[in-house]
């Protein structure tokens, strides 16, 4: 009996993950990445710069080695040991009934021994500790190129202002009257399109600002929705900033993406019953997504073509 008991109780924790599981549906495109970045839909995009108001950490200097008055403690031990001998020859060679010490040849071969001894560690800790800037068998200082190749799974990197006008340059030559505080007010406006149709489950409404494959990965979500009998709703929607952090153009197409830092209240409920089933009416709930947008070189109409989560 206690064993059969065991096994059920098993089984259960064994199963729990499955049977807790439940499909949480939050805001067009909340909890997945999904659209197109060109060639860069499978890396991360690229965080907002840091504000100039805040400095960056100063690099701190490489850590020098420590090094004694004697240049290491094996010379200053050995050192020491020759030093004493020499004085206890001078002056206690030959008095005091103790004997005749180590004369002054002796001292010198201490001595040798202790210098050849220093040197020798010397040059094996400088074989096994190259200085920066200089190969392990090199001998002279030269500043060389590092390769460095990010990891596959690194994590979000930062965007650079640099590469950032680079790429809004390259925009602006085809479309001299583009502006990205304009086109920041417009990705706003398209975000809010762009959730009213998905609370409504039907995305035709917002088709003319998303791209046919986006419209498509959010109108399948929303027959799911539909099938299951949910709604998503959202309410008291508030963006507290849209900044642009990658600008680029491939094959013949501007591509622009911003970072959305909102909050809202984002929760679902039974179409029949108006039980909430997911999220909360009264609990806000802050979120970061990257919205890309692209179109046709040239002053053309923007399009949502990808929402990646931060």
């Amino acid at each position: 009996m206690k064993r059969s008991l065991a096994l059920v109780c098993l089984l259960v924790m064994a199963l729990a993950p499955v049977l807790l599981v439940t499909e949480a549906w939050a805001r067009a495109g909340g909890g997945s990445s999904s659209g197109s970045r060109g060639t860069r839909s499978y890396s991360s995009p690229a965080r907002p710069s840091p504000s100039p108001s805040q400095p960056a950490s100063p690099v701190a200097p490489a850590p020098q080695p420590q090094r004694s008055g004697w240049g290491s403690g094996i010379m200053g031990g050995l050192a020491g040991f020759a030093l004493g001998g020499l004085l206890g020859s001078m002056l206690f060679g030959h008095g005091m009934g103790m004997g005749g010490g180590i004369g002054f040849l002796e001292i010198l071969l201490i001595a040798g021994g202790a210098f050849f001894l220093w040197r020798m560690f010397r040059n094996r800790q400088a074989q096994s500790t190259p200085a920066y800037g200089q190969s392990a068998g090199g001998s002279s200082w030269q500043s060389q190129p590092q390769a460095y190749e990010p990891a596959p799974t690194a994590p979000m990197a930062s965007a650079t202002s640099g590469d950032l006008d680079r790429g809004l340059s390259y925009i602006r030559q085809m479309d001299g009257g583009f502006d990205p505080a304009r086109f920041s007010d417009q990705a706003s406006d398209v975000f809010f399109k762009v959730q009213a149709a998905w609370m409504q489950r039907d995305m035709r409404s917002a088709s003319a600002v998303l791209t046919p494959d986006m419209a498509d990965i959010l109108q399948k979500d929303c027959d799911r929705l539909r099938a299951q009998g949910r709604i998503n709703r959202l309410e008291n929607i508030a963006v507290r900033s849209v900044t642009p952090t990658e600008a680029w153009q491939e094959g013949g197409q501007d591509f622009l993406t911003v970072c959305f830092l909102a909050s809202l209240l984002d929760y679902t409920v039974e179409e029949s019953s108006g039980q909430v089933v997911d999220g909360s009416r009264s609990e806000p709930v802050k979120f970061e997504e990257y919205w890309t947008f692209t179109r046709p070189v040239g002053p053309n109409a923007w399009r949502l073509s990808a929402i990646q989560q931060a």
